[in-house]
C-alpha cells in the first residue's frame, strides 16, 4: 500500500506513518503561538523528524472550534518561510494544512509535497486542479460545518455519524479521482472533533474498519483533542490527554488506520509499532 506524491512515496503496507504537527499559528488549541518564528518552527519540525515522524504537517490557519479564517496573505506569510527553512535542512515529505488554492500553490512551489485540506477540496474551486496538476499528495477530511460554528450542536440524520462520514469520504474521493487526482495520492481523514460530539468521535474510532474500506488509507487526527478528556471525565488540559490519545492510537492501528497526525511523536510512534508487532506475532 503505497501513498504516492510528486514522484515520491511512503510505504504504508506494514508500518503506519506518523505526521508531526508544526503549527505556525497564534491560536491553535494546544500549541498556538509556541512556534511563531520560522527558525523555531523549523527546529521543532526537525525534532519531530528525529523522533520518528515520517512527514510533517505545517499549518498556518487554526481550525480549532470557534476559530475565524485568516487571509491568504497572512497564511502565506506564516507557512512559506517555514517550508523553505525546513526544505533547506531536510528532504522529508512536507504537508501543508490549507483549504486555499493560492496557499497550496505557493506551498508546493516552496517545496511542499502534500496538501491536507479540511474541506476535502470543497473550500476553493481551484484546489482540485492545483493538486492534480502538481501531482501532490492530498488528505481529504470530513468536517461538518465550519470551524467557527462546527461544535455548537453537531448532529447527523438518524444519528448515523459513521454512515455520513463514510459516504462523504467516498464521494469526495471519487470526485477527486474524476477530476484528475491520482487515486494513490489520497489519504482519508474522518475528522475527529470537526463537527462531532465525544460520542460521535468514539463511534468513528470503533468504525475504523468500515472507513478504511472506502478505498484509500485512513489517517487519524486525534492528538490532544477534547473528546479524549471525556474518558475519564474531567481531563481538562491538552497534555493530560496523552494517555487516552495513546490508547486511541494503538486501537486505531489495530483496526486498520495507516496514518496518525500527532503533536507528541515519540509515544505515539511507540504505540503504533507495538500494535503492529502484536498483530504480526
Amino acid at each position: 500500500m503505497l501513498w504516492k506524491f510528486r514522484d515520491r512515496w511512503l510505504d504504508l503496507t506494514d508500518c503506519a506513518a506518523i505526521a508531526g504537527i508544526v503549527n505556525v499559528t497564534p491560536d491553535s488549541f494546544s500549541d498556538g503561538g509556541a512556534f511563531g518564528d520560522p527558525s523555531e518552527s523549523r527546529d521543532h519540525g526537525l525534532r519531530l523528524l528525529e523522533e520518528g515522524a515520517a512527514f510533517l504537517d505545517i499549518g498556518g490557519e487554526s481550525t480549532r472550534p470557534g476559530a475565524l479564517p485568516v487571509s491568504v496573505e497572512e497564511e502565506l506569510r506564516r507557512v512559506v518561510p517555514v517550508i523553505r527553512a525546513l526544505r533547506e535542512k531536510t528532504d522529508a515529505p512536507l504537508s501543508v494544512d490549507t483549504s486555499k488554492a493560492d496557499v497550496a500553490e505557493a506551498a508546493l512551489a516552496a517545496g511542499a509535497d502534500i496538501i491536507n485540506d479540511v474541506t476535502a477540496l470543497t473550500g476553493d474551486p481551484r484546489m482540485t486542479e492545483v493538486v492534480a496538476r502538481h501531482r501532490s499528495g492530498v488528505i481529504l477530511m470530513h468536517m461538518q460545518g465550519r470551524p467557527e460554528t462546527m461544535q455548537e450542536a453537531p448532529s447527523y440524520p438518524d444519528d448515523d455519524v459513521v454512515g455520513a462520514v463514510a459516504k462523504f469520504l467516498s464521494d469526495r474521493r471519487a470526485a477527486a479521482i474524476g477530476s484528475g487526482v491520482d487515486a494513490s495520492s489520497i489519504l482519508l481523514d474522518p475528522g475527529l472533533g470537526f463537527g462531532k460530539t465525544a460520542v460521535h468521535n468514539l463511534a468513528i474510532v470503533a468504525a475504523i474498519p468500515k472507513l478504511a474500506a472506502v478505498g484509500s488509507p485512513l489517517l487519524i487526527g486525534h492528538s490532544r483533542k477534547s473528546f479524549l478528556g471525556s474518558v475519564p471525565a474531567g481531563v481538562d488540559t491538552a497534555a493530560a490527554r496523552l494517555p487516552a490519545g495513546l490508547a486511541v492510537t494503538a486501537l486505531a492501528r489495530s483496526l486498520g488506520a495507516r496514518g496518525f497526525r500527532v503533536h507528541d511523536v515519540t509515544p505515539h510512534l511507540a504505540a503504533v509499532r507495538m500494535a503492529e508487532r502484536i498483530a504480526a506475532a
